[in-house]
């Protein structure tokens, strides 16, 4: 098992869903899981829920997209924990419509909080990384940022953002002892794919060569050992959690 004693880890998008499962999973390997979400209510809750297992979680309340609001919450979490040892950048939402359909604003909102958002806080942690000469940066992005998808143009282009943003990061601070790994997701048993019609379930699991959905382990894992030192020599790599949907 993979041991984060006392790694001071912080995932952005956190409180619930894929987020919260890779917060929970590096608590449980000692880390100090640090909850960062746009709802307070939530990141409280989902504090509680791996403070009550018996394991360390702090909560801090983030809009990702406001720079002045990340930039403050990343110097709390260092002059409260001492420093900043793993982020995945993991918040993300969805707008989906045909381009012909698509508003302006449902544009710029899925970049601001996708693409944006990551940019923004790799930029407020990296520069307490590179001060420690030390650390991993995760980017969740998607195999649609791969492929691309019908009535997604703006989520697509916003993954395929944050993977290109990934291979640059990597070579920026590969000098200072810092990777920088990107995770794209294929179609994940969560809460939002729990509701989708059966007929629409079937036609995803006929394209995915294991005939299956993941699970939220499944990215939770990879971003365990994607964290630890046994993948140190990899950096600027997307690697896919799809079932070999994408090949």
């Amino acid at each position: 098992m993979r041991n984060f004693e006392n790694k001071v880890t912080a995932v952005t998008g956190s409180a619930r869903g894929i987020g919260y499962s890779i917060a929970e999973a590096f608590a449980k390997r000692g880390a100090i899981s640090i909850i960062l979400d746009i709802n307070k209510e939530d990141v409280d809750l989902a504090v509680n829920k791996i403070t009550e297992q018996g394991f360390k979680a702090h909560g801090y309340q983030l809009d990702v997209t406001n720079n002045e609001v990340v930039e403050q919450a990343f110097k709390q979490i260092v002059e409260e924990h001492g420093r900043i040892d793993v982020l995945i950048n993991n918040a993300g939402i969805t707008r989906d419509t045909l381009v012909l359909k698509m508003s302006e604003e449902d544009w710029d909102r899925v970049l601001d909080v996708n693409l944006k958002g990551t940019f923004i806080s790799t930029q407020k942690a990296s520069r307490y990384m590179l001060k420690q000469r030390d650390g991993v940066i995760i980017n969740v992005a998607s195999v649609i940022g791969i492929s691309g998808n019908a009535g997604q143009a703006n989520y697509a282009a916003s993954k395929g953002g944050v993977i290109a943003f990934t291979k640059s990061t990597a070579k920026e601070f590969a000098s200072r002892n810092i990777r920088v790994n990107a995770i794209a997701p294929g179609f994940i048993e969560t809460e939002m794919t729990a509701i989708l019609p059966e007929g629409v379930v079937s036609k995803y699991l006929e394209s995915i060569p294991l005939k299956r959905m993941g699970s939220i382990n499944d990215v939770a894992n990879l971003c365990l050992f994607l964290a630890s030192d046994e993948a140190s020599y990899i950096t600027g790599q997307t690697i896919n959690v799809d079932g070999g949907l994408i090949t």
